[in-house]
Order: structure tokens, then C-alpha cells, then sequence
């Protein structure tokens, strides 16, 4: 049930005609409870019009619900695309009876056309009207674009000895690097029943993102929309703003996305973990694992079943980090294939693992402190290249 399946929040998918395939392309997430609201978003100098109207009332931390369009942006449209996602939020607020400041609104999908708000108009009204327990699978499948499936993640703890639930949506398979600050194409929605302070559900937030969705990438093009919205409505009647367990599971249910997304990525065979251990800092070990992720050059050579050391050492020395080469091992799947610059003659050890299938890990110790990072990416294959080749044509 994803979103839906905490205590008091409702959600429905239906068709407005955004998506040129004919899916199910509006969601509406809503609670039937007053409820705060946190949020991180993109930090690219072109955000979306629904990034800009909804960054004001996510700061002033009360939202009853999200409306999401999938297949139009509607970024980088000017003052008209900002009224655009202002209307579509006017009309999801009539529609479900919510205050015009309590209702958010995300967009996905193709950068440049504005959203034609007229023709999505009697949708909203269909989405306010299908709004149910059940209908949690369809806006999963209502905010997707390039993806191949839905991605949901459902946690369940206990808190004083009555149950808490965290739920989660999202949708990126494509247009993937995302740096968000606190305040993909990448949408995440989470909603819980626990009773949070707004303030403490934004350092939930802030920690959970940086470990998670901030350290991802598919293809380092950081998106204009890029959007993470976490909502409590404190239908449990659970206080949880001090619970560590509280904080485990939106992080859990947060990176069980974060890897879903990498997972599903354009074109993607297999998820690629690269690991940074021995750094002189954390902001050095994120910054290696961010650059070999991001290497072209490797993830064509993941594809390829190539245990090319060289590629990773290459990543690694353009980033901007202390790196001394005489300490560095490095290792694919286990296998070390260098140490210090000496190569260790195992590369048809790591070959064969690699052409088992499955997750490729890469592994680097620095050697120079205790400090460590990880990055999740995917393959590079040809199929991307294909289906980004004609993407709106």
C-alpha cells in the first residue's frame, strides 16, 4: 500500500492525459488528518515551477497532502509554468477541501512544456474523488515516467508498545545525481502516522536524504524537479520526535528507494556499490565515491564484465580529495587488484565474478584515516544510450 499505509493517509491514481502512452499519469497523496510536513529539493540553478511554490510551504512545515503530474516538467516555463503549478495546487485543495497552503504539488517528465492545467482540471476532481486506502498502488504508478515499475518500501515499528508505520513511494530511472539541501528526475513521498515536531522531522529528513538519495546517481545529471516530501500526521497517537527507531525506519524506508531507483535505472543490468574506506575526511571519502560512480568510462566497463583497475584509479584521482597513491588498494568483487600501485595479477579472478550477474561492489582504501562513504550507481549500457537518444522525438 506504500503511502497509504500508515494510519489516516489516502491516495489514488488516475488518468489526465500528460503521459503520451496513455497511463495513469496524476497522483494525489492526502490525509484525512491535519499534518507536517519536510522536505529537501534540487539545488540546480533552474528548478522546476513546482519546486519554487512548494519550497515556501514546506519551510512553513504544514501540509495536508501532495499533488504529483507525471510526463510534463513544467520546468524552466517562466511566470507562466509557476501560476501552472499554482493552479494545479488550488484545484487539488478545492477538491479535497484543504487549505490552498497545505497542499503541495510536484511534476516529472519532459523539461520545457507547461502543464496544460485546463485539460488536467477534471482529473484532479476524479483523483480528489478516488481517493482511498487501496488506491496507494496507483499513484505509485501514476508518478512514474521512464521507469519500469513502482517503487514502494513500507516499515513497521513499535513505540511504546503500539505499532508506527512508515511508508514510501518514488519514482527516477533516469536524469539521476541528486544534491538536495533541506528545506530526479527524482520524487519521493514518505508518510507516517507517528506524532512528530515539524523540527524534528526535518533532522530526520536532513539525515536520512545525505545518506541515501543524496548518494545515488545513475548518470550525473542532476535534475530540475528533484524532490524528497515526508508527512506525519499523528494518527497513531505515538509521540516519536525523540525515537531513534522512529529515525531508523524513514531511513530505511528511504534507502530501500535510494536502491530501487539505482536498481531500475535507464537501460541498467546491474547495481554498482562503491565503497570508500580510509579517508583523511567524510567530505574526501564522498567525494572519491562520488567520482568513480559517476566515471563513464567504469560503469561502460561494469557493463562490459571488465575488472578495468584503471578506470577506478582515474575516478578517483580527479576528485577533490587527498589521495596518495603509494596507499590506495583498490578492489572489484571482493578481489584486490591493486595495492599501492602494484598490481596483484587477480583480474580473472574479479572477471569471473563479474560474469556471475548480480551486484558489482568496488572498493578503495585510502590509507590515510578512518573516515568512509558509499555511493550506489548502475551499469552503462547501450540501451541507455538508445533511449536517450530520441527521448522527445
Amino acid at each position: 500500500m506504500s503511502v497509504t499505509a500508515p494510519k489516516g493517509w489516502l491516495a489514488s491514481g488516475v488518468r489526465a492525459g500528460t503521459k503520451p502512452s496513455g497511463d495513469l499519469d496524476l497522483a494525489l497523496v492526502w490525509s484525512e488528518k491535519p499534518a507536517v510536513v519536510a522536505g529537501a529539493f534540487t539545488t540546480s540553478s533552474v528548478p522546476s515551477a513546482h519546486v519554487m511554490v512548494c519550497r515556501p510551504l514546506v519551510a512553513a512545515g504544514s501540509a495536508r497532502g501532495v499533488i504529483v503530474s507525471a510526463g510534463i516538467a513544467n520546468a524552466f516555463t517562466g511566470a507562466e509554468g509557476t501560476h501552472d503549478a499554482q493552479r494545479l495546487a488550488a484545484l487539488a485543495a478545492q477538491a479535497t477541501g484543504t487549505p490552498a497552503d497545505e497542499m503541495l504539488n510536484c511534476a516529472t517528465g519532459t523539461i520545457g512544456p507547461r502543464i496544460p492545467v485546463d485539460d488536467v482540471a477534471p482529473a484532479v476532481k476524479v483523483a480528489a474523488d478516488s481517493l482511498s486506502v487501496e488506491g496507494g498502488t496507483d499513484a505509485a504508478r501514476a508518478i512514474m515516467t521512464t521507469d519500469t515499475h513502482p517503487k514502494t518500501a513500507v516499515r513497521t515499528i513499535e513505540i511504546d508498545g503500539t505499532q508506527v508505520t512508515v511508508g514510501g513511494m518514488a519514482k527516477g530511472a533516469g536524469m539521476i545525481a541528486p544534491r538536495m539541501e533541506l528545506q530526479g528526475t527524482l520524487l519521493v513521498f514518505l508518510t507516517t502516522d507517528a506524532d512528530v515536531g515539524v523540527d524534528a522531522l526535518r533532522a530526520v529528513v536532513g539525515g536520512s536524504v545525505e545518506d541515501t538519495f543524496n548518494a545515488i546517481t545513475i548518470d550525473g545529471c542532476m535534475s530540475t524537479s528533484d524532490t524528497v516530501l515526508v508527512f506525519a500526521n499523528g494518527a497513531s497517537g505515538v509521540e516519536a520526535s525523540t525515537s531513534e527507531a522512529f529515525a531508523d525506519a524513514v531511513r530505511e524506508v528511504m534507502a530501500e528507494l535510494a536502491y530501487a531507483v539505482v536498481a531500475d535505472g535507464e537501460g541498467a543490468t546491474r547495481v554498482v556499490r562503491v565503497q570508500v574506506s580510509g579517508a583523511a575526511s567524510s567530505e574526501d571519502a564522498k567525494a572519491v565515491a562520488r567520482e568513480v560512480a559517476n566515471s563513464m568510462l567504469l560503469k561502460a566497463a561494469v557493463w562490459g564484465n571488465d575488472p578495468n583497475m584503471g578506470r577506478i584509479v582515474q575516478a578517483a584521482g580527479q576528485a577533490n580529495a587527498k589521495l596518495d597513491p603509494d596507499k590506495l588498494v583498490v578492489s572489484m568483487c571482493g578481489i584486490v587488484l591493486s595495492v599501492g600501485g602494484n598490481e596483484t595479477g587477480r583480474r580473472a579472478e574479479a572477471e569471473a565474478l563479474m560474469r556471475q550477474g548480480g551486484e558489482v561492489t568496488i572498493g578503495l582504501e585510502m590509507g590515510l584515516g578512518d573516515a568512509d562513504a558509499q555511493y550506489l550507481t548502475c551499469d552503462l549500457t547501450p540501451e541507455y544510450v538508445r533511449f536517450n537518444g530520441d527521448y522527445t522525438t
